[in-house]
């Protein structure tokens, strides 16, 4: 089909592009997003679908000073991150097992090997971690929530949601970091940007221009084969 219709080809290509290229950067460089620019791409994000249209995201667009006290009341708190207290939601199983376990060591190995971080440097991969808290540098830092009566269904539309922001970035030459890591610091972050209590923290997300002088940005995930995970029947 493609073939016979340039048009479509071409289209296909520049959202292709979009998607391949999108993945979780993890420094950026000062310069800063225009809010014309935040705008446009939230309203794209927003015709994502969602049951019987209930829109269920609410975003927290916080740049200097409100993006620094964000960071500041995290990092004050002296609540490590491995002793953060999920008690909104679980984004992880309690324990991991195959293959997801492999997946994400995988994932961890590779992105500390590219910064020259040794398995047994464990300050240094809590430093590295702690890079969450300041959106990697990124100049715009975003704050997902949602209400807390919804179900699961609106959880899956918000990430629907998140990924058309990521996106949407791309085709305007920005890239993004999801942060789930945010989530259990949820009791830091409410006073800062006065979120009612019927609102849980989802995640946040890192918005800007790539630095691909950092060694970090130079790591890429792979995906497994599709013959693994489709079944096609007829």
């Amino acid at each position: 089909m493609l073939e016979n219709n340039p048009r479509i080809a071409g289209d296909a290509e520049i959202v292709d592009e979009a998607i391949l290229s999108r993945r979780s950067v993890r420094a950026f460089l000062p310069d800063m997003v225009d809010d014309d620019t935040i705008r446009a791409i939230l309203e794209v994000a927003a015709r994502a679908p969602s049951g019987t249209n209930m829109q269920p995201w609410k975003v927290y667009v916080t740049k200097g000073e409100s993006k620094q006290r964000i960071s500041d009341a995290i990092l004050n708190s002296g609540i490590r991150a491995e002793k953060a207290d999920w008690d909104e939601y679980r984004y992880y199983p309690t324990q991991f097992f195959e293959p997801y376990l492999t997946r994400r060591r995988a994932n961890g190995f590779g992105l500390y090997g590219a910064l020259g971080i040794g398995r047994r440097e464990v300050d240094k991969m809590r430093a590295q971690h702690d890079r969450n808290f300041v959106f990697f540098d990124a100049p715009v830092g975003m704050i997902f929530t949602i209400d807390r009566r919804l179900n699961q269904g609106s959880w899956i539309d918000y990430g629907m949601f998140l990924q058309n922001i990521m996106v949407a970035a791309r085709g305007r030459g920005l890239h993004t970091c999801p942060q789930a890591a945010f989530a259990p610091y949820h009791r830091q972050i409410r006073p800062v940007l006065d979120i009612p209590d019927e609102e849980i923290v989802v995640c946040g997300m890192a918005l800007g221009y790539e630095d691909t002088s950092k060694p970090e940005n130079a790591f890429r995930t792979d995906r497994v084969p599709l013959e693994e995970w489709v079944t096609f029947s007829e």
